[in-house]
């Protein structure tokens, strides 16, 4: 536990040393959902209907934008692996009487506290200016849901950062997953106003399932038995993307 600490402190100062970078991380998410929802919003004048209900867009796109924000933290927080390799920490940490996965879960707890605080943002201004009926009785799922989806995108990019040893790879690599895993989700439109071979892959895209999750925990809409099967789901992707991470930090000095 100490050493997850020792962990944890160190994310802190990086975060807080930039003022900038931390205005970014607070309050992206919400000029997303400002931006984007309101003004498709305006374009869809009839809303999105949904398990027989309907809804502004901007309810709608509530949960893409808080999916999208744990995605985001995932992604600067593996990149901070590259840092480290170049100036010789990441190996130096490599030597400390601590677990890999200590060091991992170390430095994902401090970023998902931040994404709750991000959302807790969200969440607040969204109830307030857009008047979305927010699900508050949910808000524990909602906490699960952001800190299990920030926790497993990371564990999944820490096996891509840590496999790819050039920078300018890792960034096209990221950029084409992460084109490909937004339009072929349920972010930005439902699953079931898509052609048939898109919803196929959508249905098998964690970050569907994420979103599909948040959603339900944050209006209240969604299939119950589905949004169970989907959270097991991510729940497995977690699991299996931080084995797979531990394992390939143990041979991160090898190769």
């Amino acid at each position: 536990m100490e050493m997850i600490l020792a962990v944890l402190y160190r994310e802190f100062r990086i975060r807080t040393t930039s003022p900038v970078w931390m205005f970014f991380d607070l309050f992206m998410p919400l000029i997303y959902l400002l931006m984007f929802g309101v003004g498709l919003d305006r374009a869809m004048s009839g809303g999105v209907a949904l398990f027989g209900r309907e809804m502004s867009y901007q309810s709608f796109f509530l949960a893409g934008v808080l999916s999208m924000a744990c995605f985001g933290i995932a992604i600067n927080t593996s990149y901070g692996f590259f840092v480290d390799r170049e100036n010789g920490i990441f190996y130096e940490f490599l030597t400390y009487p601590m677990t890999r996965g200590e060091f991992l879960v170390g430095k994902i707890v401090f970023n998902c506290l931040l994404a709750v605080v991000q959302s807790a943002l969200t969440l607040s201004v969204g109830t307030l200016l857009l008047d979305i009926d927010i699900q508050w009785r949910y808000a524990g799922f909602t906490v699960a849901g952001i800190v299990v989806g920030t926790a497993g995108w990371f564990f999944f990019l820490t096996i891509l950062a840590l496999r790819i040893h050039r920078n300018d790879i890792f960034n096209t690599v990221l950029n084409v997953a992460y084109f490909v895993l937004m339009f072929a989700s349920s972010m930005f439109y439902p699953v079931d106003s898509m052609p048939a071979w898109l919803r196929t892959i959508s249905l098998m895209n964690p970050l569907t399932w994420h979103t599909d999750v948040l959603r339900f925990a944050t209006i209240g809409i969604g299939n119950i038995e589905t949004i169970l099967l989907e959270a097991v789901a991510f729940g497995v992707f977690l699991l299996v993307s931080f084995w797979f991470a531990v394992r390939t930090l143990q041979h991160a000095v090898i190769r």
